[in-house]
């Protein structure tokens, strides 16, 4: 006897089952949703994150003002790392601490900000930030001839104080960098006039040409591994060659 299916049972290799299976190209998939742009405030925010904390030394003798200055700096990555309420005091911070900047008020008892300003950058100690509640022509000049890199009228804020450091720090590290420029220009002329007066000396005392002293002078340097310049500064003290002489 044969068994008969049922005609509604539907086989696992049927057609119908794989069409089930495969999804339909007509109908529409759903789209990923776009990745969300950062605002630039988040950007700023991660970047501080990011980078080391930069310490700061404030000075305001008006404690309200001095506390909101100190917490809006923390708030911009800042470490308050001294408080003064004058001048003389803001100095002795600065050089004690070394910060990454000093923010100064303009009116302060003992020791205004302008000197106290001229005081710090005049020892290369920090770039110096001056706040004032005036934007007096004469009281701008004063505090840029006194070193001072940034300039802040008071009241202010963190999206203006923040600008007004970052100049700061900018400039100070250019200044820094250009004065050792000059002293190593500086140094590479003074060590040139030396080798060239003791060129002179061996070829007065042992009748060597300019070339011949030179050679003499550079060998002794490489056999010594010493600069040029202490060979020569040597032949300079003893008045002559004090190695073998042979050019």
């Amino acid at each position: 006897m044969h068994s008969t299916q049922d005609e509604s049972t539907v086989s696992p290799f049927s057609a119908d089952r794989y069409a089930a299976s495969v999804p339909d190209d007509s109908t529409p998939q759903a789209s990923p949703s776009p990745a969300r742009v950062p605002t630039p405030a988040e950007v700023a925010a991660a970047s501080r994150r990011q980078r080391p904390r930069r310490r700061a030394v404030i000075a305001e003798d008006e404690a309200l003002i001095r506390l909101d200055l100190r917490e809006t700096l923390e708030e911009l990555g800042f470490d308050v790392v001294g408080e003064a309420a004058d001048g003389a005091h803001a100095v002795e911070l600065a050089a004690q601490l070394r910060p990454d900047v000093v923010v100064l008020d303009v009116k302060m008892p003992v020791l205004d900000g302008i000197t106290a300003a001229r005081q710090i950058t005049s020892q290369r100690i920090a770039p110096v930030v001056i706040l004032t509640a005036f934007s007096q022509r004469d009281l701008i000049e004063r505090a840029r001839d006194a070193g001072a890199l940034a300039y802040l009228v008071k009241p202010f804020n963190a999206a203006e104080l923040l600008p007004a450091i970052e100049i700061a720090t900018s400039r100070h590290a250019e200044l820094l960098a250009l004065e050792r420029e000059v002293t190593e220009l500086s140094e590479r002329l003074e060590t040139r006039k030396i080798i060239e007066r003791a060129k002179g000396v061996l070829q007065t005392v042992h009748g060597w040409s300019e070339p011949e002293a030179f050679r003499w002078i550079q060998r002794t340097a490489m056999n010594e591994r010493v600069p040029m310049r202490d060979v020569a500064e040597r032949v300079l003290r003893d008045g002559r060659a004090d190695g073998p002489t042979s050019s």
